[in-house]
């Protein structure tokens, strides 16, 4: 009975509240930053909560309007390690946790992975300067968004979810697991979880964000002997060049293996190309077909593709040195090196056999592609489309008729439709395997 009316107060998107919670008395939530413990607390209350919810067959349209909310006040057991006075809401959780069940993700690991310690946060920043955190065990990420990202998400999750049923969670789009509003002091903040494009054991040397513009493509699909040679370089190349250094001396200064994300240029002009076989490019690329054209029926743009790359030898080499330095702990990790995950009693996946340098588990790294036997450097690639949560609205519209005005119709510009954009993106992708 108590199980039906949790059901029928998420569905009708009224306030759960609970005045007594038993389990929490021994579990703390200890993190450096109150909101971290308030999102590890609302998880574990949210997975709690969920497990005495039976599965439904189908989800109904009211499932992707619902949402669950609770306010906490007094909060005496763990008040020396968050606030006494928060508001935690999950936006369509039965739909949610569907999507998980559809990426092979436990709920019980979720809820592990992000509660057991506290997220650790990432230097990195997003388009607009967004922050994150990854899980303590890597596996998740944690991103701060908008207001309007999350209701862009609501726009899209019908249709996302759809989309997902139907390739059966085969896909290089961002794996979204929660959607989250928590209330500290007055202060909204919206997080977002989904699974980390990057692996959780074996370190990535080189991260590329690939957009490609106008420019760019002509730049790398038909390059020309002056132009290899001295690639033009516009305001906004000399500029993310003056990043690029000033990031590197900000890393420098804190002694961090955190690294740099590159760009489009750095990628060209590095002669980066991923070496994968035909079976796996075949694969890739009919991925990330059908995953731009559902883009561009959502009338989605600016995403981008997130290249992580894993260099197996070098890793090799760190581990060795690592194991002569008696200094070091063995399996701590600051986001860059090489290391074991802490034992979690969920997850079994990482004990069924050990695996060997460059090796992962399917299950998991599941944006992971080897390179061919062929291959210059022995490697691991991680790819998956980000930041898909752009639309293209008035504002986009407004900016491409300007652009049309002045530069004519037939001009190739930054600013183009969902579709131009959508296929000029897979066709550079396209050009960077090899």
């Amino acid at each position: 009975a108590a199980s039906g009316v949790i059901a029928a107060s998420i569905a009708s998107k009224t306030k759960t509240k609970k005045k007594h919670f038993v389990a929490q008395k021994v579990k703390l939530f200890r993190a450096s930053d109150p909101l971290l413990s308030v999102l590890m607390w609302g998880v574990n209350h949210s997975i709690n909560e969920l497990s005495h919810i039976q599965i439904p067959i189908m989800l109904m349209p009211d499932d992707f309007k619902a949402y669950s909310k609770i306010k906490v006040d007094n909060h005496l057991f763990n008040k020396e390690n968050m606030p006494s006075h928060f508001k935690f809401k999950e936006y369509c959780p039965l739909v949610f946790r569907n999507l998980r069940e559809r990426f092979s993700i436990d709920d019980q690991d979720f809820q592990n992975s992000l509660t057991r310690s506290a997220p650790i946060p990432s230097d990195a920043q997003g388009r607009s300067g967004a922050r994150f955190h990854t899980s303590y065990d890597k596996r998740y990420v944690i991103k701060i968004i908008t207001s309007e990202d999350v209701a862009e998400m609501h726009n899209i999750l019908k249709k996302y979810h759809q989309f997902i049923v139907e390739c059966h969670g085969n896909t290089l789009l961002p794996q979204f697991l929660g959607m989250y509003r928590l209330t500290v002091d007055g202060d909204e903040t919206y997080m977002i979880v989904t699974r980390n494009v990057f692996s959780h054991r074996l370190s990535v040397y080189k991260k590329y964000d690939l957009k490609v513009s106008a420019e760019h493509f002509r730049a790398f699909a038909q390059p020309r002997p002056h132009e290899e040679a001295a690639p033009p370089k516009s305001r906004m190349s000399q500029k993310l060049q003056t990043i690029r250094i000033a990031t590197r001396f900000y890393c420098a200064i804190k002694h961090t293996k955190e690294l740099p994300t590159y760009k489009d240029n750095d990628f060209i002009n590095d002669g980066q190309k991923i070496y994968i076989d035909e079976d796996n490019k075949k694969m890739f690329l009919d991925k990330l077909k059908k995953d731009v054209e559902f883009l561009a029926q959502l009338k989605l743009m600016d995403y981008s593709l997130l290249v992580g790359i894993h260099d197996v030898e070098r890793a090799e080499q760190e581990e060795v040195e690592s194991e002569d330095n008696e200094g070091e702990e063995e399996g701590e990790s600051d986001g860059g090196a090489v290391g074991t995950p802490p034992d979690s009693p969920s997850n079994t996946l990482d004990s069924t056999r050990p695996l060997g340098p460059g090796e992962f588990d399917p299950t998991i790294d599941v944006y992971a592609i080897k390179s061919h036997d062929n291959s210059p450097r022995k490697e691991v690639y991680f790819m998956a489309v980000i930041d898909i949560l752009t639309h293209y609205d008035a504002k986009k519209k407004a900016a491409h008729a300007a652009k049309t005005v002045k530069h004519g119709a037939g001009a190739e510009i930054s600013t183009v439709n969902p579709e131009q954009y959508s296929k000029r993106f897979y066709e550079f992708i396209a050009t960077i395997l090899s």
